[in-house]
């Protein structure tokens, strides 16, 4: 399968297996994301809206920062970001990783952090 890219005004740029908008508002966006092994969502955060990731299939990898911890997160789990807490994401394991993603509530952007 062909890789999707992520890219908009907020300068997210990276790629990964495939990303399906599932709906979109002024406040809120709900997402399907397939990440392929070894794919990264690098570090951003976000200034308003929060993630709300729901792990379908397999599991995502999550490093924050402030304070500074990454989690494993599996099928049937939930995690939430905070606004403003940097965080990446990574599909650690070898199979695919299947993951909704809500965004909400607040202007939803994309703000690059430190490596």
């Amino acid at each position: 399968m062909e890789k999707s890219s992520m890219s908009d005004a907020n300068t997210a740029s990276y790629q990964v297996k495939n990303i399906e908008l599932v709906m979109a508002g002024s406040d809120v966006r709900a997402r399907l994301f397939t990440l392929a092994p070894r794919d990264v969502i690098p570090w951003h955060y976000h200034r308003e809206a929060a993630d709300h990731y729901f792990i379908l299939q397999g599991e995502l990898t999550i490093s924050t920062r402030l304070p500074e911890e990454t989690q494993t997160v599996r099928v049937g789990r939930h995690y939430r970001i905070a606004p403003g807490r940097p965080h990446l994401m990574a599909n650690r394991s070898t199979a695919d990783c299947r993951f909704l993603l809500l965004q909400a509530v607040g202007t939803v952007d994309w703000v690059k952090a430190d490596d």
